[in-house]
């Protein structure tokens, strides 16, 4: 009985110590800690971002100070996994923009008017997109890759810029790396968009833009991050005879408000460029995951 006693009391710990292993195993942590835009989702699953970007400038490098500019983007991306082994997954990207010029308001863009001269707004692209990992052992590197069909007759009217009216194939490039303990995590993305069409419908037709980035967060919680950034933007010149560059900085916060769903808020500003305007960037985006 004695041994029988002691047998039950191994097979006890034995399957508790299998129970925490299992558990070690098992990602720590919310999604904007695990879901970076590194990795893929698997199988079923829906990963929708609604992201929200205010650009705006009175001053550039063409003439000084100048009246306000803004230009407003919102983005909607959504993505499914397919296979078994989150290698892949599919989706579409959505662009809308509402753009102000000649010193109207900050926040005139909201009212979608159309002004001759002064505003314009409507749905401008539409891009299928592929996700995946390139190798089966890293797990935090991706491609994505997106080709951008206009839906803009005119890229200027009256002077007022709405979007490029070209195509552009873009693929991005993703890697991220956790630090001991989970607290830091370093992400990094190289965005390269090959613009083509007739040079005569857009500025940046038959050029390169090459922008890549690093992302610094601190987690004071698997739930809340903080982050700084910078960015270089390099527009090279593929024979349209027009190339630009510029520098930003800034930062931002990431929170998890549910299991599924989080938000993030970033600031960039502009520190120098050549033939492109100085401004600032306001960002804020709600990402979905399920």
């Amino acid at each position: 009985m004695k041994k029988l006693k002691q047998h039950i009391c191994l097979i006890g710990l034995l399957l508790v110590s299998l129970n925490l292993i299992a558990q070690d195993d098992t990602p720590q942590g919310s999604n904007i800690q695990n879901l970076t835009p590194s990795k893929l989702i698997g199988k079923g699953q829906w990963d929708i971002k609604w992201f929200n970007n205010l650009y705006t400038e009175t001053e550039d490098t063409f003439n000084g100070d100048i009246p306000r500019n803004v230009f407003f983007t919102s983005t909607l991306d959504v993505f499914t996994g397919v296979g078994d082994n989150k290698r892949v997954n599919l989706g579409v990207l959505l662009e809308f923009r509402s753009n102000t010029v000649g010193g109207r308001g900050l926040f005139d863009f909201l009212s979608f008017d159309g002004e001759e001269g002064s505003a314009r707004s409507g749905l401008t692209s539409i891009a299928p997109a592929i996700k995946f990992t390139p190798f089966s052992n890293v797990g935090n590197f991706s491609i994505q890759s997106a080709l951008f069909i206009p839906l803009v007759d005119n890229e200027t009217e009256n002077g007022v810029f709405l979007d490029q009216n070209g195509f552009i194939w873009q693929n991005r490039f993703f890697y991220d790396y956790s630090f001991a303990e989970g607290k830091w995590q370093l992400f990094s993305e190289l965005n390269s968009e090959l613009n083509f069409g007739d040079e005569a419908d857009s500025f940046a037709n038959n050029s390169l833009r090459l922008t890549p980035g690093l992302f610094l967060s601190y987690f004071p919680s698997s739930k809340f991050t903080v982050l700084g950034l910078v960015q270089h933007s390099q527009l090279i010149d593929l024979g349209n005879e027009f190339s630009q560059n510029f520098t930003a900085l800034g930062g931002g916060v990431k929170y998890q408000l549910t299991d599924e769903l989080n938000i993030e808020a970033l600031y960039t500003n502009f520190v120098r460029g050549n033939d492109t305007g100085l401004g600032q960037t306001y960002n804020i985006g709600l990402r979905a995951v399920f």
